[in-house]
């Protein structure tokens, strides 16, 4: 008779966990010194005061479950985006809905479609859901929106398009998208993965573009769209894990369903709340980060990198060293940074733009673990 553990579907048995950004207390326990986090994209100038006191005040009623649908927070979102709250979904993180998405609308001979280098849940989530994964070449380190165009097929589900992506840091602005979408077949929803979107139309601004209409297509009543957005960066609540979809009302019930019950916390969502009404907060962080990645990109190009211009609060780097064993060697001078290797990217790091005072320890981290790398 056969254990429980020989009746592990296939595609279960295949997947790779997701790699997270290592713990800084586990960092410092292998490398005996105190560390840094510049690996997982978090914002480092941390969240609003005001939510910081919303929280407190919302750990009183823990005792309680949540509100499973968080309407408090739906009826704010609905406002500020000028959409229906049945059109909001909130999650425990954008990426729980994308594994909800994943899991609504894909079977066997199923497919769904990305660019390489892009976010690595996409290629779990369809897995585990029993989908074909297929990844597109990217063209100039980002999207190729003709290559995806051209690739779906009558067994195509779902199209994962980041933007900006994770974690090449690169974008593509509204008028693209809009020819993209225009040219999507009604049975395929595009999820439009939007985590980055307060960095994403800020530098947008810088290029005089406009970033997204996303949400234009969900007022006018696209079905196969959803758009992702997450308090995980710019809002600096990334331990809260709160996220959230617009879309079809229809669709996003379908999304309900799936959706594990009571799994956005009471102080979850008051934090959320806090956050959105402290626009002064976000302009801050974004400032900030743009000084931090002016402040990097040369610097990293100088100690001989591939440096990708980014939108977003992260730097995309590629190396001749191995990622990997450069990466352990920066951890070992203080700096906890990502390697792509997991990834799927054989010859690059990912980097969190962080306070100057993280920014500066990181080169000289990086200049020590180059180094290291070369003498050996």
């Amino acid at each position: 008779m056969k254990k429980i553990s020989d009746l592990v579907p296939e595609n279960v048995r295949a997947l790779s966990a997701y790699v997270p950004g290592k713990p800084v207390r586990q960092a410092e326990r292998e490398s005996g010194i105190r560390c840094i986090k510049m690996a997982s994209n978090e914002n480092p100038f941390g969240p609003s005061p005001l939510a910081v006191a919303a929280i407190r005040e919302a750990s009183s009623a823990v005792n309680f479950y949540p509100d499973t649908d968080a309407n408090e927070l739906r009826l704010l979102l609905g406002a500020r985006h000028n959409v229906q709250p049945e059109q909001i979904l909130v999650t425990d993180g954008s990426t729980a809905l994308i594994d909800i998405i994943a899991r609504t609308l894909l079977a066997p001979g199923l497919n769904a479609i990305t660019s390489e280098k892009s976010f690595i849940i996409y290629r779990l989530v369809t897995l585990a859901s029993s989908g074909r994964f297929i990844e597109v070449p990217t063209r100039d380190d980002g999207f190729d929106l003709e290559a995806i165009l051209a690739a779906i097929d009558q067994n195509t589900r779902i199209v994962y398009i980041a933007n900006p992506n994770n974690p090449t840091g690169t974008i593509f602005f509204a008028d693209a998208l809009d020819s993209f979408i225009s040219r999507v077949p009604e049975h395929v929803m595009v999820l439009l993965d939007e985590a980055y979107s307060d960095y994403g139309e800020f530098y947008a601004r810088k290029h005089r573009q406009e970033y997204s209409r996303s949400l234009d297509y969900v007022r006018a009543g696209r079905e196969n769209v959803v758009v992702l957005r997450t308090f995980s960066k710019a809002h600096g609540l990334a331990g809260l894990r709160v996220g959230y979809g617009v879309g079809d009302a229809h669709m996003l019930r379908y999304f309900a369903q799936v959706r594990t019950a009571f799994s956005v916390s009471v102080p979850a969502e008051a934090g959320a709340i806090a956050a959105l009404r402290d626009e002064a907060h976000i302009r801050l962080s974004l400032e900030r980060n743009a000084e931090g990645v002016e402040f990097l990109m040369p610097k990293l190009r100088e100690m001989g990198f591939r440096v990708v211009p980014t939108s977003a609060n992260f730097i995309y780097l590629e190396t001749t060293d191995d990622p990997t064993r450069l990466a352990r060697g920066i951890q070992n001078e203080g700096c906890i940074v990502r390697s792509l290797a997991p990834w799927g990217v054989p010859n690059a790091l990912r980097i969190s733009v962080g306070t100057p005072e993280q920014n500066r320890a990181l080169l000289k981290a990086m200049a020590k673990a180059m180094q290291g790398v070369n003498a050996g």
